[in-house]
């Protein structure tokens, strides 16, 4: 993993990539395939010697909430910001707190004060489609940024490979210690907001591998809309562990639906006795492994998909027309999108150092109070 984000960040090697024409990857139906760190270091530099000379420097990048990831308050806005500052970019980066109204209001504005490319995290597939044609006729690039907009118009999609995130959740659940070797698990899903595509192909992916496990029965499946504790997600589980009180696993789509899960398990005297997925390696995750009522996370490091995207804005904005690696079907759009596509990796308590050392997440805003002790037992520091 190392080596895949040593390889993101060397332009060098990038530009190289992107010459030698590397092979496009058509995936099928709505589900990505084809990613890998080399892949996602295709997008690189539009110059070898210093800030790239740009006719328009201005990119416009619009993230969704503050709710269903800290990523989006925490990790994209810093590395996004570092990256534009970089290569020169002049960067507006906004948040629309979960109003599709607020993000198509700040589209509307970036678009007027005159941006070359817009990167969009879409809170769902309609009112994405309608800034994405409005960037189309003002003749301004789009890049859909971690979730593809579907029936959008983007030139572009930088995330990770989704379906692969999916598949290692099912895999790794499997292999807890609640469930490893049982004859029989009852288990429950708790999926993401069915207006995101990517929690339609996380559920492909764990799905595909939970359904073939021999003596596993799911007992339930409802969405937790990415909605976290007090919310959603927590009465969501209420209601399933209330139609499956003997269950012995809960895939759960991300970390802060985990630590709902988690909050609802802790009342009934289960936590750490029912195995629980989670992804986005946060702060919150990342405590609930070091206890054990979480079991593992999945890491995306926030390089593998910022650095691209704005690598990526600054060759366009440069004049480039930078060939992607890899495609995703846009099964409604009907078209195959150009995309760059991260490899994620599972987070246990085996590698738990690994945010840490790759200074995604900070021991600071982990290792407090009582989990101080467990941090400086796991090596993190």
């Amino acid at each position: 993993m190392r080596k895949a984000i040593l390889a993101i960040t060397a332009l060098g090697a990038a530009v190289a990539l992107s010459a030698a024409g590397c092979s496009s990857t058509k995936s099928s139906g709505s589900s990505t395939t084809g990613g890998s760190s080399s892949t996602s270091s295709a997008a690189g530099s539009s110059s070898t010697g210093g800030t790239p000379h740009y006719t328009n420097n201005k990119v416009g990048v619009l993230l969704p909430d503050t709710n269903s990831s800290p990523r989006w308050v925490n990790s994209d806005p810093n590395e996004l910001k570092t990256q534009c500052d970089s290569l020169g970019l002049v960067c507006d980066i906004q948040n629309a707190n979960g109003s599709a109204t607020t993000q198509t209001t700040q589209a509307q504005s970036m678009l007027n004060e005159g941006v070359g490319v817009l990167m969009i995290v879409n809170l769902d597939s309609g009112s994405a489609k309608a800034i994405e044609a409005q960037a189309q006729a003002k003749g301004v690039v789009t890049i859909d940024y971690d979730r593809l907009t579907l029936g959008g118009s983007a030139q572009y999609y930088v995330s990770f490979d989704n379906t692969a995130v999916g598949t290692l959740q099912g895999n790794a659940l499997v292999k807890c210690p609640q469930v490893a070797g049982k004859s029989a698990v009852k288990y429950v899903e708790e999926d993401g907001a069915a207006t995101d595509n990517n929690a339609t192909l996380f559920k492909q992916g764990y799905d595909g591998v939970l359904s073939k496990q021999a003596g596993w029965t799911k007992a339930g499946e409802q969405s937790g809309n990415w909605d976290n504790p007090a919310g959603t997600a927590q009465s969501t589980f209420q209601k399933l562990l209330q139609g499956a009180p003997d269950l012995n696993a809960v895939m759960v789509a991300n970390d802060e639906m985990a630590n709902a899960v988690i909050t609802v398990l802790k009342q009934q005297g289960l936590n750490g006795k029912v195995a629980v997925s989670g992804q986005d390696a946060t702060a919150t995750g990342l405590q609930n492994i070091l206890t054990g009522d979480q079991c593992f996370t999945i890491y995306k490091p926030v390089k593998g998909e910022a650095d691209v995207a704005v690598k990526l804005a600054s060759q366009i904005l440069s004049g480039q027309k930078p060939t992607a690696p890899a495609t995703v079907h846009d099964g409604t759009g009907n078209r195959d999108v150009p995309s760059y596509l991260a490899t994620p990796v599972v987070v246990d308590k085996t590698n738990i150092t690994l945010p840490f050392t790759d200074g995604y997440q900070k021991a600071s805003d982990v290792c407090t109070g009582d989990f101080a002790a467990k941090c400086t037992a796991a090596g993190i520091k």
